[in-house]
């Protein structure tokens, strides 16, 4: 059974970095796609970045130059850094995994079955 939970949230000053983790489990000796999504109170449920086994990554274009999505296959564990916080990005962020398949990894929230439970991040001076 795969299980993903995140870690590493917390409140931070606008202009702040912070690294959000995300534990992954169950898939023993397969290639998994991992992802992070992020909502805003009040908003729906919006792409973050993807990332497959290879380390081959991709991030929304909005976030492009100031977050990256990184992982450490040996710990089964994916990353979020996030550099110049900005208010708006005072979010819940999940992460997500699925079974890599061949054409790699998809975008989108509905490509993705599995989910952890969330890490907020609050930034506020």
């Amino acid at each position: 059974q795969v299980h993903l939970v995140e870690s590493g949230g917390g409140s931070v000053q606008p202009g702040g970095s912070l690294r959000i983790s995300c534990s992954v489990t169950g898939y023993s000796n397969i290639r998994f796609c991992g992802a992070w999504f992020r909502q805003a109170p009040g908003k729906g449920r919006e792409d973050v970045a993807v990332i497959d086994n290879k380390g081959n990554s991709w991030v929304v274009q909005s976030l492009r130059d100031r977050f990256t999505i990184s992982q450490n296959n040996a710990k089964n564990t994916l990353y979020l850094q996030m550099n110049s916080l900005r208010p708006e990005d005072t979010a819940m962020y999940y992460c997500a995994a699925r079974e890599e398949q061949v054409g790699g990894c998809p975008k989108g929230q509905e490509f993705f079955g599995n989910w952890g439970q969330g890490t907020q991040v609050t930034v506020s001076s």
